[in-house]
């Protein structure tokens, strides 16, 4: 009978819990309504991202959170690029991307969709920042290396990424509307004579 009188007990929240319910809603709230305006996101996320920049250039350090944050970017962006159903890993009896030009259409699914992609980045840039404050992160490196090294890490997966891309013959952007050449309309040819 102890667990009927704890459901009462549940119900009724501390006044900071109940705060933090509304707060984390309203959050939610203009975060959903941000969803449809993807230019101003991203311009949004450019903006902290060169806040960032100037931070870290001011202060002439952090960086080895730099390097995690282009590591983790990187990550992100293979995921953004990579189709949900990878046809090397997983041989499944479902929607596949078409190999042949006789192969059925089937629309590109990412495994990151782009809404997760900018919010996930966003929030990296924006702790990546909050960590500039905090001396015990700025760790001493010779940073040509780290940057050398990211851009040796960043040339080869995107690399195999280009590579993959071609072999199974996807596009993960849409590059507009699909033009076919087959038939052309008659009626269009009747009007110039």
């Amino acid at each position: 009978m102890e667990g009927v009188g704890g459901d009462v007990a549940s119900m009724a929240s501390s006044p900071v819990q109940q705060r933090a319910n509304e707060a984390w809603r309203l959050y939610q709230y203009y975060l959903d309504k941000t969803t449809p305006h993807a230019v101003n996101r991203w311009i949004g996320t450019l903006v902290i991202a060169g806040i960032y920049c100037l931070r870290v250039f001011y202060v002439q350090g952090f960086y080895i959170i730099s390097y995690a944050l282009g590591i983790y970017i990187l990550n992100l962006l293979i995921g953004f690029l990579s189709p949900l159903v990878d046809p090397e890993l997983d041989a499944s009896d479902g929607p596949m991307l078409p190999t042949k030009g006789s192969d059925e259409f089937k629309p590109f699914i990412r495994r990151l969709p782009e809404f997760k992609f900018w919010y996930s980045m966003t929030k990296a840039f924006c702790i990546a920042f909050v960590m500039t404050f905090f001396s015990f992160f700025d760790i001493p490196v010779f940073w040509p290396i780290l940057l050398f090294y990211w851009i040796v890490l960043f040339v080869l997966t995107m690399r195999r990424q280009i590579a993959h891309m071609m072999k199974y013959k996807y596009i993960p952007f849409n590059l507009g509307k699909q033009k076919y050449g087959g038939k052309k309309a008659s009626g269009s040819r009747s009007r110039a004579d």
